[in-house]
């Protein structure tokens, strides 16, 4: 199958396209660009691809696809509050025109990471996939509305699938700090001290990259008319865990590290428990990755690799590199690249 990913210079792209490819697919990518070079260690090994913004994707870059993976987006909660609409236009403009770009080039699965935060503030009870949809933020609402317009094309020449991964965890080539697990090894391992800025109280689930990436390959494997127009939760419910919960599995495994809880940025109202049965029950899907597993991963890298404090603040934030990028005139007020300055 010849499988088109976009963001596949991304966290989750630099992992997941070497398994799609080691599964036998042939994989080819768009990104434009912004994190190609926040590279921890040596360079990753990508497959071929085509440097372009998701906004300027024509039909062309569609022909010969038989599947779309569609990772790319303004990805974190952070980012969105600060470009709303440009956080729409790229995250649910772009998306659906891309879905529909795809459906008229004949592709048969559209495969599109949304993300558990579209059920927002859902209290202790576990939600699974027909639960209400309450997005607190721009990022989040913009998967919602993605998954209504993708689910209105569905037909039985064009199958989307939602794929609502939880909070990622784990390491890539193209290191992420900016989200929780991450970034509470990166500060035991550089500060020696876990820290945590809401009150810790607040329910997050978890889920690896490679189990991520293994959840893509399993659903462009999958029939069509089982995955077509669903929605699947993707991680496992022994990771559904506080925030102060993560913070001691994190001191549990950096020697000398210790928990400290600020509360400086007060009670987060985003706290959801998630029921990830579907996916094990209708696509054999399950999990592999626990949280002590990733954070000893991420302890190893991290030590291995030298990462140093200078880039765990910035390029592998998403927020301190679009902002890096802007101030060096690589990108312009749109977020578009301007290629004298990239």
């Amino acid at each position: 199958m010849r499988v088109l990913v976009t963001g596949y210079q991304g966290y989750l792209g630099t992992v997941m396209t070497p398994v799609l490819a080691a599964r036998g697919h042939e994989v080819v990518g768009l990104d434009t660009g912004y994190f190609a070079d926040c590279v921890l260690g040596g360079e990753p090994a990508d497959p071929p691809g085509v440097a372009l913004d998701l906004r300027d994707v024509r039909a062309e870059h569609l022909t010969g696809v038989d599947a779309v993976v569609h990772l790319a987006a303004l990805s974190n909660d952070p980012l969105g509050a600060l470009v709303p609409q440009i956080t729409h236009d790229i995250n649910h403009h772009a998306s659906v025109r891309l879905a529909r770009l795809a459906k008229d080039a004949g592709v048969r699965r559209f495969l599109y990471a949304s993300t558990c935060s579209v059920y927002g503030a859902a209290g202790d009870g576990l939600v699974d996939e027909s639960a209400p949809l309450r997005p607190l933020t721009p990022y989040a609402q913009s998967k919602v509305r993605v998954e209504d317009d993708l689910l209105a094309m569905a037909d039985a020449d064009f199958a989307p699938v939602f794929l609502r991964n939880a909070t990622a965890f784990g390491f890539s080539p193209r290191l992420r700090a900016d989200i929780v697990l991450n970034n509470l090894v990166g500060h035991a391992v550089l500060d020696g001290v876990v820290k945590v800025l809401s009150d810790g109280t607040p329910w997050r689930p978890l889920v690896h990259a490679a189990d991520i990436a293994e959840a893509f390959a399993v659903c462009l494997e999958a029939p069509v008319d089982t995955i077509s127009g669903r929605a699947y939760n993707i991680g496992t419910e022994v990771n559904n865990r506080t925030v102060a919960e993560i913070a001691e599995a994190v001191a549990a495994v950096v020697p000398g590290s210790k928990v400290v809880i600020t509360g400086e940025s007060g009670a987060d109202p985003r706290s959801y428990r998630v029921d990830f049965g579907a996916a094990r029950r209708e696509l054999g899907f399950q999990a592999r990755w626990s949280i002590a597993d990733g954070a000893q991963e991420l302890y190893r890298e991290y030590i291995a690799r030298g990462l140093t404090a200078q880039d765990f603040a910035g390029r592998f934030v998403r927020l301190a590199r679009l902002r890096a990028l802007g101030e060096s005139g690589a990108v312009d007020a749109e977020l578009r690249r301007v290629r004298a300055g990239a």
